[in-house]
């Protein structure tokens, strides 16, 4: 199964701040599920990855604009298809 990465990077830091704790609730959300394989911020505060492990890469590009960091624009976002060779 591939994973799907979404790379976000800050554009607008007030925004992000102001929408911060939805952004994590949101994701928390999915997490449970078990749609998100792992997320977390850059240690330079520019942004954050997050690895949907979702059974299409529709589902995860729904989930992903639909976090709302991409939806009001306080980051954009690069989201691309993955591949883990750590059991290869």
């Amino acid at each position: 199964m591939p994973y799907f990465i979404a790379y976000l990077e800050t554009r607008d830091e007030k925004k992000d701040v102001e929408v911060l704790e939805e952004h994590k609730a949101y994701l928390q959300k999915y997490l449970n599920e078990g749609k998100i394989f792992a997320k977390g911020p850059f240690l330079d505060h520019t942004g954050g990855l997050i690895i949907y492990k979702t059974d299409t890469e529709e589902e995860a590009l729904e989930i992903a604009k639909n976090d709302p960091v991409i939806r009001e624009g306080s980051r954009k976002m690069i989201f691309k298809a993955w591949k883990s060779t750590l059991s290869e």
